[in-house]
């Protein structure tokens, strides 16, 4: 085990006692369907419509730009998940390649893309759920339906979805994952349907001008826009394949199903975000998709097709907690592996004998995403989220080139084609989208990474079991 001035390091493939290992229970349409329901969720309802009001037809060109940068970083992670295959994702790849102190810095912003990605998804949903009960004719109490900071006191249907995806999550990992699969097959569904319905009705003359307002982000009667403005929103589109990495100790044969799962699921996404885009944007105008919330169930009204508007409305209803489940699920297997490493209480880290799934830090998540779900606002935090995950991409990439260069002969099942340049532009990428994000965002989540170092140099540090072997062995 090596150490330095970033602290110790984990041993490369380092073993786990039997009561802190996880069971190995998940195959590789599993981890497929894991990135799936990760990436597809409410951001491809939602944001084809920001988006193009943001950059016009050339909504198209934005989603493969951020498509393609996380391409990069899929690679990387590929790399890295089949090499290190415990849990933990880019946080564990950290810790073995570059050290304690980052390797906690980016779990510590991992923490932040997960709760607050779950919280949102969660407050969506409960947002969709109200909307088609009152379609209904039904009415609910207005002060159950959203938090404080809205008048309300408690936003109970958020709360009540995230404690019963804890829940499905606590009965087992295997079983979780299968129902995953079918609530991603409707979710696929729904988006086939779209496209199909819409594409007909495809009229080039809808694409002129492609690019209104450019590439580059500039300021337009208030409103940042531009095709990398665009790029900068629907990146929250993507992300989520890191969430298969997550699951790496848990695949019955990881070099496969990793790179199956991570690769997999980002060619899949990328391709229904394309066909959407072309199908909403060559339809209708990208003027008036700009303006709805629900751009999705708007074209199709607009086509004439009301029935399929509200039924892809419930699709959407039914399939988003499959976001909630993968993005809890991350948040879980990060804060395990980090309890598990000591630098969070060690009793966090329990496995149940009978799930093989750590109960305990499951039921936690569960509890911590209801709370923020149902009495926070989140409107002006969610960009946290695509701040910390634009942190942890690059440390993966990072750690990705770092080993090349020092263990160029480590055996490894799934190596990135031309590496550095691969890896390079994952971070140019990464910072690029990174900077794209507003001041007050990017403050926040300094605030939030002074806060989170200063907890590891009171308590982490110190009880560090990677620190207690440093020292034992030297």
């Amino acid at each position: 085990m090596a150490g330095g001035w970033l602290g110790p390091r984990k041993p490369i493939g380092g073993a786990h006692d039997a009561a802190h290992g996880l069971r190995k229970t998940l195959s590789w349409p599993h981890l497929v369907a894991l990135g799936v329901g990760a990436i597809v969720g409410t951001g491809i309802y939602t944001l084809t419509g920001v988006g193009a009001d943001r950059a016009g037809p050339a909504v198209i060109v934005a989603f493969a730009i951020a498509g393609a940068v996380c391409a990069f970083a899929a690679l990387a992670y590929a790399e890295m998940a089949t090499l290190i295959p415990t849990a933990g994702g880019a946080y564990a790849y950290t810790y073995s390649v570059l050290g304690e102190t980052l390797a906690w810095i980016v779990g510590w912003s991992l923490i932040l893309e997960y709760s607050l990605a779950c919280s949102t998804v969660a407050v969506g949903w409960s947002a969709y759920l109200v909307g088609w009960i009152q379609s209904l004719g039904v009415d609910l109490p207005a002060q159950l339906l959203a938090g404080p900071h809205a008048g309300g006191i408690i936003n109970l249907p958020a709360v009540l979805v995230a404690l019963a995806i804890a829940g499905m999550l606590i009965a087992g990992t295997r079983e979780s994952a299968t129902f995953n699969i079918i609530l991603v097959a409707i979710k696929l569904t729904a988006l086939t349907a779209f496209v199909v319905l819409a594409l007909p009705f495809f009229d080039a003359d809808k694409m002129t001008p492609f690019m209104p307002y450019g590439f580059g982000s500039q300021v337009e009667g208030g409103t940042t826009r531009g095709v990398m403005a665009a790029a900068a929103i629907v990146f929250f589109a993507f992300y989520g394949f890191d969430a298969v990495a997550t699951s790496a100790e848990e695949a019955k044969n990881p070099g496969r199903d990793l790179t199956i799962g991570i690769l997999g699921s980002m060619a899949i996404c990328t391709l229904i975000y394309m066909l959407v885009a072309i199908s909403a944007i060559g339809s209708v105008s990208y003027i008036d998709l700009g303006k709805s919330s629900e751009p999705l169930a708007f074209v199709l009204r607009t086509l004439g097709h009301p029935g399929a508007a509200w039924a892809i409305g419930l699709a959407a209803l039914i399939a988003l907690p499959s976001v909630i489940l993968v993005m809890m699920y991350g948040q879980s297997r990060i804060f395990f592996v980090m309890a598990r490493d000591g630098l969070l209480p060690r009793f966090l880290s329990k496995i149940s004998p009978r799930s093989g799934a750590p109960t305990t830090i499951t039921l936690v998540t569960g509890v911590f995403v209801a709370l923020v779900a149902g009495f926070f606002r989140l409107d002006e935090i969610a960009e946290l989220a695509n701040a910390g995950t634009l942190v942890a991409f690059i440390a993966v990439a990072v750690c990705m080139m770092v080993l090349r260069r020092r263990d160029p002969d480590l055996p490894r099942v799934f190596r990135c084609p031309k590496p550095y340049l691969v890896g390079t532009l994952a971070v140019l990428g990464c910072l690029y989208l990174l900077a794209s994000l507003p001041t007050h965002t990017l403050t926040r989540f300094a605030m939030w990474n002074v806060i989170g170092v200063v907890f590891y140099l009171a308590y982490g540090r110190a009880r560090s079991v990677a620190a207690r072997n440093e020292a034992a062995a030297g």
